[in-house]
Formats: C-alpha cells, sequence, structure tokens
C-alpha cells in the first residue's frame, strides 16, 4: 500500500529528483550485468579453458537461486527497511566481483571460484528484487506505475544494445578479468544512489503472522496469489509464455538462423540488434498505448506479441533478403511485446498487492517464472531432436500465445488505469478472501 502522502495523480517523474537518482543507479547496474555476461564466460574461456558444458553450469548457477526466491521473498517481508536491503545486496555484488581481478592477478583464480561468484551473484540478486517492489511503491504514486516501468524497462533495453558492444570493447583494451572492476564499479554507483533516495518505510506490523515459521509465511504467500484473480492469471499467462519462450531459446533461434535459414553470424547479429530497438520503442511507448487502450488490453496483446512472431522466422523461406528480413522481424516485433507486457504488468501488480505480501509474491513469481524458464529450455531441446527446429519454433509460437486464455476469464482484460477504484472494483473477490484490515488491501 502507498503512504497516503503519495499524490494521486500522475507526476513528472523527469522532475522528480529522487526517481532520477534511482533510474540513474539502475541503468548503470543494467550496463554492468551486460558486462558481467560476456566477461564471466570469457573468463572461464580464456583463462581456464572451460568446456561448453562447464559454462553452461556457470550460466545456470546465477539463476538457481531464484528456485528459493519464495523463502528468501518471505525473510524480507518481515525486514523494516527494504532500501537497506537492496543497498547491502548492491554492495556484496561488487565485492563478490572484485574478487575475480584480484584472484586472476595474483594467478588464483579457478572454475570452483567462478562457480561460487555466479552463485553469489545470484543471491544477492534475488535479494535485490525481493525488496524492490516495497521501495518502489513508496517512491512511485500509483498513477505513475505504468509511466516509471516504461523508463526503467527502456534503460534495460537500452543496455542491450549498447552493453554487449561496450562490454566487448572494454574486454579487448583491458582484459575480461579487469573488465569485472569496471561492473562492481557500476554496483557501487548504484547503491550510492540508491542511499541518497530518501522514502517512507513504515514499521512491519507485529502480529500473529510474524511469529509463524518460513514454510508457514511461504505457504501464505503462494496461497494469496492463487486466491487472488488477478494475480493467479497473470502468474499463469507469465509462466506459460516464460516457458514456450525458453522452449524456442535464443539459442535454438541463433542455430535455426545459422543451418536452417543459411545466415551468417553477421546478419544474425544485426537482426539481434533490431530486435532490441524493438525493446525500447515498446518500452518508450508503453504508457500512450496502455492510455489509449488500457493496461489490461496491453497485457493481453503484450501476451500474445511476444511469443507468436516466432512463426515468422520459422515459416521463412525464399531469398537471403527474405530470411534475414523475417528474423528481424521476429525479433523486433517480439522485443516490443514484451515491453508492452512487462511494463503494464509490472505496474499492475504494483497496484494490487498489499504491502505486507509484496517480497513474498515476488519470491513466487521469481521461484515459478525463473524456475519453468530452464525447464522449457530442455524441453525445447529434446523437441528439437525428435521432431526439428521448425516444427519445435512453430510449437513455441502457438503455445506462449495460448497464454493469452488465462487472462480472458479474469479481471485483467477489464483494467483500463490504477487508479484505487477500477483495481479494487476487479478485485473484489479478493479483497474480501485476503484482506486483512478492512478498507486497506489496495492503494
Amino acid at each position: 500500500m502507498n503512504s497516503p502522502d503519495q499524490p494521486a495523480v500522475a507526476i513528472s517523474l523527469w522532475r522528480d529528483r529522487r526517481f532520477r537518482r534511482f533510474w540513474a543507479g539502475h541503468s548503470a547496474s543494467q550496463f554492468g550485468d551486460r558486462i558481467t555476461e560476456l566477461a564471466l564466460p570469457l573468463i572461464a574461456i580464456s583463462a581456464l579453458h572451460a568446456s561448453a558444458n562447464q559454462v553452461a553450469w556457470l550460466t545456470a548457477l546465477i539463476w538457481t537461486p531464484n528456485l528459493l526466491a519464495i523463502f528468501l521473498g518471505v525473510w524480507v517481508d518481515q525486514r523494516a527497511h527494504k532500501r537497506r536491503l537492496m543497498i547491502f545486496a548492491d554492495l556484496v555484488r561488487a565485492a563478490i566481483l572484485l574478487s575475480v581481478p584480484a584472484a586472476y592477478l595474483l594467478g588464483a583464480v579457478t572454475l570452483a571460484q567462478l562457480y561460487a561468484v555466479a552463485l553469489m551473484l545470484g543471491v544477492a540478486g534475488v535479494l535485490f528484487n525481493t525488496a524492490y517492489p516495497s521501495f518502489f511503491v513508496r517512491l512511485v504514486p500509483p498513477a505513475s506505475y505504468v509511466d516509471a516501468n516504461s523508463k526503467l524497462s527502456a534503460s534495460r533495453s537500452v543496455s542491450y544494445v549498447a552493453g554487449p558492444a561496450i562490454g566487448g570493447g572494454l574486454v579487448q583494451v583491458l582484459t575480461a578479468p579487469v573488465t569485472l572492476v569496471v561492473d562492481a564499479l557500476t554496483f557501487l554507483v548504484s547503491a550510492i544512489l540508491v542511499g541518497r533516495v530518501s522514502v517512507d518505510e513504515p514499521p512491519v506490523a507485529s502480529d500473529n503472522a510474524a511469529a509463524s515459521s518460513l514454510l508457514q509465511r511461504a505457504r501464505e504467500g503462494i496461497s494469496f496469489v492463487v486466491r487472488h484473480p488477478v494475480l493467479r492469471a497473470a502468474l499463469g499467462c507469465a509462466a506459460t509464455v516464460n516457458f514456450f519462450t525458453f522452449v524456442a531459446s535464443s539459442g535454438l533461434i541463433v542455430l535455426f538462423a545459422n543451418r536452417s535459414l543459411g545466415l551468417s553470424a553477421g546478419a544474425i547479429g544485426i537482426a539481434f540488434g533490431i530486435g532490441a530497438t524493438g525493446s525500447i520503442l515498446g518500452a518508450a511507448s508503453a504508457p500512450k498505448i496502455s492510455k489509449r487502450f488500457g493496461v489490461g488490453r496491453c497485457i493481453g496483446v503484450g501476451a500474445v506479441l511476444f511469443p507468436a512472431p516466432i512463426a515468422i522466422a520459422a515459416a521463412a523461406g525464399g531469398s537471403l533478403w527474405l530470411r534475414a528480413s523475417a528474423l528481424a522481424a521476429t525479433e523486433f516485433l517480439s522485443g516490443f511485446g514484451v515491453m508492452l507486457f512487462d511494463v503494464n504488468l509490472n505496474s499492475l501488480q504494483a497496484a494490487v498487492i498489499p504491502d505486507g505480501m509484496r517480497s513474498r509474491v515476488a519470491g513466487a513469481y521469481s521461484t515459478i517464472n525463473y524456475g519453468i524458464r530452464p525447464v522449457g529450455a530442455v524441453v525445447g531441446g529434446l523437441l528439437a531432436t525428435l521432431i526439428g527446429l521448425r516444427l519445435t519454433l512453430l510449437i513455441a509460437a502457438v503455445g506462449g500465445a495460448l497464454s493469452l486464455l488465462w487472462l480472458l476469464p479474469s479481471p485483467i482484460p477489464r483494467i483500463r488505469t490504477l487508479t484505487h477504484d477500477n483495481v479494487a472494483d476487479t478485485t473484489t473477490d479478493a479483497n474480501d478472501e485476503n484482506q486483512s484490515e478492512p478498507g486497506k488491501q489496495y492503494s
């Protein structure tokens, strides 16, 4: 629930010094993430001669802590100072990253250390992400949720366009281990800027629930999501989309583009670059589109537009130019769709989740959404082996688009704005079943 003194109307976030500080820190850490995604595997490959399987484990370990996010979210819900946890998570990530160049300079870097670094980065990332929702609703007024998420998503999209190029240049000039120092500095910048953002953080209510066990409170969080008509449909839709888009993972699409479409590495790179510009455009235009057509409808369109264009690439044929254009169109439309989906869905979740449940719900979402991704990737690999790449991509496109079926019977398509009355009217059932403080469930 938002603090009572927050304005009910949208404000210009560019004039909000607190938001500008957080946005700058967020943008810096996003660029740092892109650098690490490139530099960490390069250290394993160049310095330690890691195999493909060992590099794959390095990536998997970063995602693994999300499987326990629901329990970490329960713990975070009981902490009053979420902003301090976010700062702590940034400082931990900076220290972890600095350990790699230090060990490298001493000639002591090992694969085991890189595995430990990846795992600890994942844990710190989950801590930051589960503390973030409560911080966000104290920083941004409800009427500006979509605008704020649009700006944050846009900077993330820009990092995917420019980040790999910047990271590649830094690796070329500084070497991969030293480049991690730059990423560590981005987390320090984020910690400093978040530390300078003052938000009102009310004390955690001390009630009987606070004394309950971790497992019991995790169950309460999952039960809340399952019973809530908006959150249940949103999670089912997001998990379905994530599963099928990871069935057609970027690795399979690259393999298909190279072997089946006959595209060179350069052509594939250009197509993916075009796709990233679609993400930027989607993030930037999401507020205007949702204002015109409604938040709920935009979520539905994004749920289809994100996976469905995979079918364009799967059906590609003809000349080399047509095949390359089909891949570029796929990446552009999918990038636009995922931003339309994410910006509006994240804003809707911020509007309907009560303060005492924010971290638990974020943990539950991370556990399911991120936990389903490697499952989808494994299924995609098996399908590609059994029935071929083209048919696997078509299955992913159709299956992902069917995620819309979760939304249609729910209140989500009827939600146009994130005002109190609009959201509360569509979630009356959840309010009656889960409300612990009458009249204070939504804001």
